[in-house]
């Protein structure tokens, strides 16, 4: 990518790019630093305009860990491991990572959970009963839920008749 088309743009109109940037949707520190180079902002340029966006509330990290981690279940239906995978690409610090996860509706998260393992489990009809249990399983694992509560979850529904 060719950094010099953008070296004529004011910083003011570099400010106006990057905020309709971040107001299009939530965005993290990484990708508006990745943008706003981009643009041909760097050094303490850059650091001024992430400060203003942060100050004018364009930019806020844990609101974006917060809504990333749940649309994350909603829409992918992924579990809290993957959630925090993707979270620590995207360099969101720890305590934002930590604190999105909490926040995560615990019955909404079993739930999910819930849903996954049955469908898995109707969709693996011509598998033997125990392939059948561990395919269902390691999918679950896979979409970044925690083996512990895949098993407790699976335990509970098998032995109580749930998956049909």
């Amino acid at each position: 990518m060719d950094y010099k088309k953008n070296k004529w743009l004011s910083p003011e109109q570099i400010y106006q790019k990057i905020s309709a940037f971040c107001a299009y949707q939530e965005r993290c520190h990484s990708e508006v630093r990745t943008k706003l180079i981009q643009l041909g902002c760097y050094g303490d340029d850059l650091e001024q305009q992430i400060t203003r966006l942060i100050e004018e509330n364009f930019l806020n990290e844990e609101r974006f860990a917060n809504l990333y981690a749940q649309s994350k279940l909603r829409q992918k239906q992924w579990g809290k491991i993957k959630i925090d995978l993707h979270l620590k690409a995207k360099k969101v610090s720890e305590y934002c990572r930590k604190r999105a996860l909490n926040e995560l509706d615990k019955l909404e998260y079993r739930n999910t959970l819930k849903k996954i393992l049955i469908t898995k489990w109707q969709s693996a009809t011509n598998h033997s009963e125990y392939d059948r249990k561990i395919k269902t399983q390691q999918y679950a694992f896979r979409k970044g839920f925690e083996s512990e509560l895949i098993q407790t979850i699976f335990d509970n529904l098998y032995n109580s008749d749930s998956l049909p």
